[in-house]
């Protein structure tokens, strides 16, 4: 049975999602910044992928938008906050570098597998040139990323919401 203070992380191992004595001014400035203290992770970097959704939703109605998408590119949790304008970049920076090393891995598997189908529609969508295709696969794409989008958010928050192992498997 788990305490109130920490919950079952999608893989098994134990978050601790309240920090312990004399951790808490550390823990207020994180979440001051918006980054889970728990984690150590914000959910800011989702927007980076809420973006690319957004705009594969807009290509069945508007074709155009395509072009639009086919600009969008991958960036790493650093080169995310490196290129915003979130003011507690840097530490939300160093708060992922010193997260759970079991708990940034889930992470970072789901935001690699989201870039991996981002980058492969991407690719397809170069290859073709018929509207009616690309707004096939902008669907496909949407249906894949965003219960994975969820699955960050949920690992993001304390893994609650997050069963990373059926969401890869299904």
């Amino acid at each position: 049975m788990t305490s109130a203070a920490s919950k079952p992380a999608p893989s098994g191992r134990q978050m601790t999602l309240q920090p312990g004595p004399g951790q808490e001014p550390r823990a207020a400035l994180l979440r001051a910044a918006n980054i889970n203290p728990g984690t150590g992770l914000a959910t800011d970097y989702l927007n980076h992928f809420n973006e690319a959704i957004m705009l594969l939703e807009m290509i069945p109605d508007m074709p155009e938008c395509a072009e639009d998408f086919l600009a969008w590119h991958p960036l790493s949790y650093r080169e995310h906050f490196m290129a915003s304008n979130f003011k507690a970049r840097q530490l939300a920076i160093e708060a992922y570098e010193s997260a759970d090393a079991g708990v940034r891995a889930d992470f970072d598997n789901i935001t690699s597998t989201m870039t991996s189908i981002l980058t492969a529609v991407g690719a397809a969508m170069r290859e073709v040139r018929q509207d009616k295709t690309r707004a096939t696969l902008a669907l496909q794409a949407t249906g894949w990323v965003k219960p994975l989008v969820a699955a960050a958010g949920g690992i993001i928050n304390g893994g609650a919401d997050a069963d990373v192992d059926y969401i890869m498997t299904h």
